[in-house]
């Protein structure tokens, strides 16, 4: 029942949400962070220094793990890490969201595949990434934004759209276009 009520309020608060506006621009140096998450049903530490030693980062921020774009999203990276994983790319997502949940969600609906990690307020406040109501006030989840930052640390795309459908393809487009 609580995760049914859960899910019940963070669909409502994406519904009552409006677009956020993500402040890092393309140049601008992405934040270095270091969070708790999980990979596989499993903790494990994101280190964003660590990722970009080996290539390019998908940063991807969604609002809540088990909600219906969420999940649609967390698959379909999930379908695609082959791609990314031969772009040389790192796939990362991040919520504030439910993060007591993440460790399944890892397993569940990222297959496994790629960590999720807990946003805290620093890194959510540094990437601009609060999801807003409507009328401006913030909500305690992340917005849907996804982030490709470049080996050298800077922001190569920023894609943030609430809705989960685009955010594989242009990251993916993203992080081959950074190898030509």
């Amino acid at each position: 029942m609580r995760r049914f009520a859960s899910i019940t309020a963070c669909a409502a608060a994406l519904l009552l949400a409006g677009p956020a506006a993500a402040a890092l621009a393309p140049g601008a140096k992405a934040p270095v962070f270091t969070a708790q998450g999980a990979m596989a049903g499993k903790p494990f530490t994101v280190n964003l220094a660590t990722a970009l030693r080996r290539g390019p980062v998908v940063l991807y921020f969604f609002p809540a793990a088990f909600t219906g774009g969420c999940n649609a999203e967390a698959h379909a990276f999930a379908e695609s890490i082959a791609d990314f994983q031969r772009a040389g790319a790192t796939v990362i997502g991040m919520t504030a969201g439910n993060v007591d949940q993440l460790e399944a969600f890892s397993s569940e609906k990222c297959a496994g595949k790629f960590a999720v990690a807990a946003a805290t307020p620093a890194i959510v406040r540094s990437y601009d990434v609060v999801l807003k109501k409507p009328d401006g006030t913030a909500t305690a989840m992340t917005s849907r934004t996804s982030y490709v930052i470049a080996r050298d640390g800077r922001i190569a795309m920023v894609h943030d759209d609430l809705s989960p459908v685009d955010h594989v393809r242009r990251t993916l487009a993203a992080v081959r276009a950074l190898r030509h």
